[in-house]
């Protein structure tokens, strides 16, 4: 398949060229009608030059694929890389965590994994401990911390690629057909890469038979903070950490 439609000219523009077959031929399995009914569309989330952002870094780099749901439903969040809300910049307060991680029940909790995992938190998870903790070594921003998972070779990919109010099952729909064949091709291409399944949407997805999958449940629960296998397995990532990235 070319890519011809201006919508993928524009969503191409960002996509590491390693990208570039494997994503013309996942697009190929998609019903090309719902293709051109997005490109006669702005309404939609991320945007096309934001629609394939999570693709920008190298195939050759990738070792994990965080699987998301679909796009934030804000326009300020929505930036086409999964669990990365565009709109929280800050991720600390002389009181803890800033009040836009604090109101984000996930990312909350995928902070409060992470500083129990490095064991700078250990049973008392409240602002007061928080604010207590010497800051200076971690990361400072939430692009921050996603330039860190993605230096640490993460696809930060969501299963349907468009959110749009009050069609979310549509889109998801539309896009499943893509999501199959690209792990088909990924099974074949990249088959070391492991998939991040949290949550049971993500624990859903086909072709996942195929690949080392690590499983949990979704950020949003409270469990997550303490899981011993979430944390066994993020501990030696180190995310939290300022490691001299240049952002």
């Amino acid at each position: 398949m070319t890519v011809h439609h201006k919508l993928l000219e524009e969503a191409f523009a960002n996509v590491h060229p390693e990208w570039h077959d494997l994503i013309e031929h996942s697009l190929s399995a998609m019903d090309q009608t719902y293709l051109q009914t997005l490109e006669q569309s702005e309404i939609w989330l991320p945007g096309r030059h934001a629609l394939f952002a999570a693709f920008h870094q190298p195939l050759s780099a990738t070792q994990y694929l965080l699987l998301g749901e679909s796009p934030y439903p804000r326009k300020q969040s929505a930036n086409g890389f999964a669990f990365w809300d565009a709109a929280v910049d800050g991720l600390w307060s002389e009181t803890g965590l800033s009040k836009a991680v604090n109101r984000a029940t996930s990312l909350r909790n995928l902070i409060k994994m992470m500083l129990y995992a490095r064991g700078d938190l250990q049973q008392d998870f409240s602002q007061e401990a928080i604010s207590r903790l010497d800051k200076s070594a971690y990361v400072q921003t939430l692009e921050q911390l996603f330039q860190q998972f993605l230096h640490q070779g993460f696809l930060l990919l969501n299963a349907s690629l468009v959110y749009e109010p009050k069609r979310v099952p549509y889109h998801a729909k539309h896009w499943r057909p893509f999501m199959a064949q690209l792990l088909l091709s990924l099974s074949q291409k990249r088959p070391s890469l492991q998939l991040i399944l949290l949550g049971r949407i993500a624990q859903k997805i086909a072709q996942k038979d195929a690949f080392s999958c690590f499983e949990a449940e979704h950020p949003y629960q409270l469990t997550f903070v303490k899981n011993p296998k979430v944390v066994d397995f993020f501990k030696p990532l180190n995310l939290l950490e300022h490691h001299g990235i240049k952002y």
